[in-house]
């Protein structure tokens, strides 16, 4: 390895550390800022603590597309709804416990995150997404985060203990959380430097960078929070987590970037890793409605589908 490739992976790892732990401040904080100012507990989950996780693949999409990096947007945005669905869901039952999930939940977010997936790979793989585009991700995020809102209530309660504060902690808020969203982008920045390297080092495309190496990264939110959901017994809040944190990855990550500045994506690459992500997700969500648990012998087979993806890169 060369010196600027070493600089390079220790930047990458850096960088999603920087976002884990600047996306996390960011959320907490904002969350407390708005109950401060009387926004209603649903509000609050549905519209910040639903993307706060997501916070890493949505600046990673501004950022990305102002740079004219499309392929690093799209790769990291899809590359997150499959590693989510799949890698972490799988997971989880070997990290924590095995737990229920309710069928109609299941299968109606679930159809929410295959259709967000179908809308994203189908504009995806034109090779060119629009600001009419992504102006249509972003809205179809809008439109599944109602038709799953009754769905989302319970979720919302047990997320954040929303807490009412003074003035002076109001403002200790605002520092933080503005810190936290500076964190947030210094790290995106970092990231995409750091694959724009890699992928000229090794001749590999930034696609497939950020769909198999940084999605892994910007996905250690909800693998943490779900996590502590399950050990702690909330489990409605970690499967909608999960999959909501897929609708978001699928629609409004992706649109956000495009929609400001319109990018060029590999409508090859796009197409053949999103058609595996919504085939494993299909089989995902059908295999939880029909045995309404997860446990270690489903969790290894989400994982194996995970790793079956890498065989598309033989077909690519």
């Amino acid at each position: 390895m060369t010196f600027e490739i070493i600089i390079a992976i220790i930047a990458l790892i850096v960088g999603i550390v920087i976002l884990t732990l600047s996306s996390d401040k960011a959320v907490e904080y904002t969350v407390k800022i708005a109950s401060g100012w009387g926004v209603s507990p649903l509000m609050i989950g549905l519209v910040l603590v639903s993307i706060g996780t997501d916070l890493p693949e949505i600046v990673n999409s501004i950022v990305s597309s102002l740079l004219g990096h499309g392929n690093i947007n799209v790769g990291d945005s899809l590359g997150s709804a499959f590693t989510q669905i799949s890698l972490v869901l799988g997971l989880i039952p070997f990290l924590a416990r095995g737990f229920k999930v309710k069928r109609k939940d299941v299968v109606v977010i679930g159809a929410c995150e295959v259709l967000a997936l179908m809308f994203a790979v189908s504009i995806a793989e034109k090779g060119y997404i629009s600001r009419i585009n992504a102006l249509f991700l972003v809205v179809s995020w809008v439109i599944l985060m109602l038709i799953t809102r009754s769905l989302m209530t319970r979720k919302v309660k047990e997320k954040e203990q929303v807490e009412t504060s003074n003035g002076e902690r109001h403002r200790y808020h605002f520092v933080v959380a503005g810190l936290g969203f500076t964190g947030v982008a210094i790290g995106a920045f970092i990231v995409i430097e750091s694959v724009i390297t890699l992928s000229t080092a090794f001749n590999v495309s930034e696609y497939i960078i950020s769909f198999f190496v940084v999605a892994i990264g910007t996905s250690l939110p909800e693998l943490v929070v779900d996590t502590m959901a399950v050990r702690k017994k909330q489990y409605k809040l970690a499967i909608g987590d999960i999959i909501g944190s897929c609708i978001v990855d699928a629609g409004l990550s992706i649109g956000i970037g495009p929609l400001f500045f319109p990018i060029e994506v590999d409508g090859v690459l796009a197409s053949t890793t999103g058609l595996y992500a919504i085939f494993a997700s299909s089989v995902i969500i059908s295999l939880l409605a029909l045995r309404e648990k997860v446990d270690r012998k489903i969790g290894a087979l989400f994982i194996a589908l995970y790793l079956f993806s890498y065989a598309t890169l033989n077909v690519i």
